[in-house]
């Protein structure tokens, strides 16, 4: 499985665990117990009832009959947005509040960006009777303040961060601080791909639930399990990881990962990392990442909360490095078009961040035959606030 990671923690040249001395117990206790716990049959068994019975799944495989005819090819949408929470981000939070529970954790802590993780682990928090704490930059609170009351109304507390550009990387740099301080009761829930290992792999693992579903889906829908594209949002890349994770092996399979350009990619604002990144050490793992000749972190800019990240998971990296995965980029603009088009045409209007991977439809050329699914990540309730700001439909 050259795809996957090593008993290091790499995949390839990235990955690993690059942490202060005083987070070492708490990722060695996860490292040597995650898959041991993961794949208990009692385990397995709570973790996908609770998926089909309080998240919903399986999700549907949805044919879009108008894209299809406009862009003549077969597109199918795989509706995250349908999960309990509206977006995929429940599929991981629920795997990994077993996991805590499991290791005798009695606090949740987490960072969210665009909002939907925070959600989707103060609903898990609640589920369970468990303390939770989100880190939410002071910048997203304000761009995203549905959810920020959807986590209080869970009985979640929500801290604003107000340090650097007020959104993901620095929420994700509060949580780690204040983790540091309570290794003993309190478990992480890493919202994405990213962070020292084991994260990347236990996220990917919980997510995969989106592309198995989804080639039993494609054996009904069209006698085959294998896709001509998988398309998928990155910004650390958790739906991404999650879309493409059964088919990495699958190598005629052809996999895009959709990053926010921003407002162009060399404008100076935008999070395109695989394009502005060079390997470096962010958030306790070695990946691409967006920074300055002497290494310091360059703020990423993207009008979607979710997507504002410096750095992509090192799975990301790595499918990236040996060309397994295609990565192409969006602008804001593209984005938003992307979305209202959707929303026009299929009565589904998305999230922001799935915006981007639906912008691909009008940047990639398609035979009449190819299948191709877009993961609709989310749903756009949580940006309507920002669609109203854009204006333009």
């Amino acid at each position: 499985m050259k795809y996957t990671v090593t008993d290091k923690g790499y995949y390839g040249q990235f990955g690993g665990a690059y942490i202060p001395e005083m987070l070492y117990p708490n990722v060695e206790e996860l490292r040597s117990n995650y898959l041991q716990i993961m794949y208990e049959e009692e385990f397995q068994k709570e973790f996908n009832e609770l998926l089909k019975d309080f998240v919903g799944r399986p999700t549907p495989l949805y044919f879009a009959t108008r894209l299809s005819e406009r862009y003549a090819t077969r597109i199918y949408l795989k509706r995250e947005d349908l999960c309990h929470t509206g977006a995929h981000k429940i599929n991981n939070t629920i795997g990994q509040i077993l996991l805590a529970k499991r290791l005798g954790k009695k606090k949740i802590i987490a960072e969210t960006g665009a909002g939907q993780h925070g959600v989707a682990t103060a609903t898990v928090c609640a589920l369970m009777g468990m303390e939770c704490t989100v880190y939410m930059g002071k910048h997203d609170m304000e761009r995203q303040r549905p959810n920020v009351e959807r986590m209080r109304i869970l009985g979640t507390t929500v801290v604003p961060v107000l340090s650097g550009s007020m959104t993901l990387k620095d929420a994700t740099n509060e949580a780690m601080r204040h983790w540091i301080n309570h290794p003993v009761d309190t478990h992480y829930i890493i919202g994405s791909v990213v962070g020292p290992h084991p994260y990347p792999d236990i996220v990917a693992r919980f997510q995969s639930v989106i592309s198995k579903e989804m080639k039993e889906q494609l054996i009904e829908a069209e006698g085959n399990p294998f896709p001509d594209y998988v398309i998928a949002c990155v910004g650390g890349g958790s739906n991404a990881a999650g879309a493409f994770y059964h088919y990495l092996e699958a190598e005629h399979v052809n996999l895009v990962g959709v990053e926010a350009a921003g407002k162009g990619v060399q404008s100076g604002q935008s999070a395109a990392t695989t394009v502005l990144g060079k390997p470096g050490i962010l958030h306790g793992s070695k990946t691409l990442l967006m920074q300055t000749e002497d290494g310091q972190v360059v703020e990423p800019y993207s009008i979607s909360a979710g997507l504002d990240y410096p750095g992509i998971g090192p799975m990301h990296a790595h499918l990236f490095d040996v060309g397994r995965v295609q990565f192409l980029s969006a602008t804001d603009d593209e984005a938003m078009e992307a979305g209202i088009e959707l929303s026009r045409m299929e009565g589904i209007i998305p999230a922001i961040e799935t915006a981007h991977a639906l912008a691909m439809l009008k940047k990639m050329e398609f035979d009449r035959d190819d299948v191709v699914v877009i993961n609709l990540s989310g749903r756009g309730d949580k940006d309507l606030e920002t669609y109203i700001k854009w204006g333009k439909y």
